[in-house]
């Protein structure tokens, strides 16, 4: 594809290739962490990311990866723009998505989006389900998993070890 063929779609489906560093069963779509493709009156594509925290150690490792996608597909003059805001939510991603994460023996995150209603600061965490027998009967082991958005878990039934997704 050249430049000037660029179209929103198509840059899309470049991006749907891109794989997140930490989690590499899920493309920086799928985790949404894209936020917008947009291509000026020159050609240029922009990208919009917003990381998962906003001190994430692959963050700078995702926009090489982008960069490097869309100069392989004839984009070379392509840009990352990173945002902090809105700040990035686990509700961004698809529950398609989130089954490919309990697949790969995450557990996925729940709603994290109060929409409005009261946040107690003092509530029990709710259990992780299991992505291995889908026991709900877990403990949470350390509140940081392989990466910050992580936290490690273990399964009391089927006696298993998992990482499970923070939601935020």
């Amino acid at each position: 594809m050249r430049a000037g063929d660029a179209t929103h779609d198509a840059l899309l489906a470049v991006l749907d290739e891109v794989m997140d560093p930490e989690v590499p069963v899920l493309s920086v779509r799928e985790l949404g962490i894209v936020r917008d493709v947009d291509v000026d009156a020159a050609g240029t594509v922009t990208v919009t990311v917003t990381p998962t925290y906003s001190g994430c150690p692959a963050i700078r490792v995702i926009e090489q990866d982008i960069l490097a996608a869309l100069d392989q597909a004839g984009y070379p003059d392509a840009r990352v723009r990173t945002t902090y805001a809105p700040a990035w939510t686990t509700d961004w991603i698809a529950p398609e998505a989130k089954a490919k994460l309990k697949a790969y023996g995450i557990a996925p995150p729940g709603r994290a989006s109060s929409d409005g209603d009261l946040v107690q600061l003092l509530r029990r965490r709710a259990a992780a389900q299991c992505p291995y027998c889908d026991s709900y009967d877990t403990e949470l082991r350390s509140e940081f998993g392989s990466t910050a958005c992580k936290a490690i878990c273990w399964c009391r039934n089927c006696r298993q070890p998992f990482e499970e997704f923070k939601s935020i």
